[in-house]
């Protein structure tokens, strides 16, 4: 591989370089999307690191693997990103967790197969605790090279001197700052229960309850879906600044939304089932009288514990077309 890419280098062959690093575009959309936490960043950040290798290809003699300079590119122009657009944050009113009000899912389809550091270009499955939302947002409290060094280290697993060399910083910097990221990632995590289902995307517990609840959204059944969740639910709706947390409030949220005061009330609901950052999804489509076409109007993506849903995350439409779902449903 490195060999090919210091011929295409020496020959200025921009179709053969091109084609060499874009067997990378999805692991290094994966790393950019834990760095900023949008998937529409990220895929303008990737496309950006190809583009920059492109340009400083000059820079690739061969003495190191062309995945870790790769690699080396992208977390630059994501660091470069977050210092032209810092953000924190916003935290929340008595006691509630902080929004992450840029955050964004990421589609299941586009996350295998990534190449496996070892053993490339073989595919290695996206490991589902280093991808779910509530990582990436526990993620977005670190500064950024904290932040790239806590990825770098605990979640793609490169060795401290690599990582060092990569954000060039020394050993000694890049243990430290490991140390004071890892305190704050589990600050923000939410409490793992010991019945959560972990081992496989959508597993058949999973699969069993998403499928009930598209059943109780479609029908607007309030109870149904009550009888699915956890006492202490949480819902959330970035970018919206809107969070309820506990079972009877989110209830509560959904009889309002949904009750004779509101827009949707008269309207028919079809759910199509999706799985986004390894977790079950979906994509809610609304037809209101006297339209023809069932409407997108939300993507709910689902964490489950226990056998109930724990938390909800209610993602506007315009996120449809990363997953490749339909624009209208008849």
């Amino acid at each position: 591989m490195d060999s090919e890419v210091l011929a295409a280098v020496r020959a200025a062959d921009g179709a053969a370089f091109a084609g060499l690093a874009e067997r990378h575009r999805r692991e290094l959309r994966v790393h950019c999307y834990r760095m900023v936490g949008s998937f529409d960043d990220a895929e303008d950040l990737v496309q950006e690191a190809l583009l920059r290798a492109w340009r400083y290809r000059g820079s690739f003699q061969g003495r190191s693997a062309f995945r870790a300079w790769l690699y080396r590119i992208a977390t630059n122009v994501c660091l470069d990103f977050l210092e032209r657009h810092p953000r924190q944050p916003t935290p929340g009113e008595s006691g509630r967790p902080a929004e992450v009000g840029w955050l964004q899912p990421f589609p299941d389809g586009l996350l295998e197969p990534v190449a496996a550091r070892e053993a490339e270009p073989e595919a290695v499955v996206v490991a589902t605790e280093t991808i779910e939302l509530a990582c990436v947002v526990a993620i977005q409290h670190l500064p950024p090279r904290q932040r790239a060094v806590l990825i770098l280290r605990d979640m793609l697993g490169w060795p401290a001197a690599e990582t060092a060399a990569l954000l060039g910083m020394s050993v000694a910097a890049v243990k430290s700052a490991l140390q004071r990221a890892r305190p704050v990632l589990r600050e923000h995590l939410p409490e793992r229960r010991a019945g959560r289902v972990a081992a496989t995307p959508l597993a058949g517990r999973e699969r069993e309850l998403l499928r009930r609840f598209v059943r109780a959204h479609e029908r607007a059944d309030t109870a149904a879906l009550a009888e699915l969740l956890s006492e202490d639910v949480r819902l959330s709706m970035p970018p919206l600044p809107y969070c309820f947390t506990g079972r009877a409030k989110v209830v509560a949220f959904v009889q309002n939304a949904l009750g004779s005061g509101s827009p949707l009330h008269r309207g028919q609901w079809r759910g199509v089932p999706a799985a986004a950052n390894r977790q079950p999804a979906m994509a809610g489509y609304i037809r209101l009288p006297g339209e023809a076409a069932y409407q997108p109007q939300v993507l709910n993506v689902l964490r489950i514990e226990d056998g109930e849903i724990t938390e909800i995350v209610a993602f506007e439409p315009r996120v449809f077309g990363a997953f490749g779902l339909p624009a209208t449903l008849p």
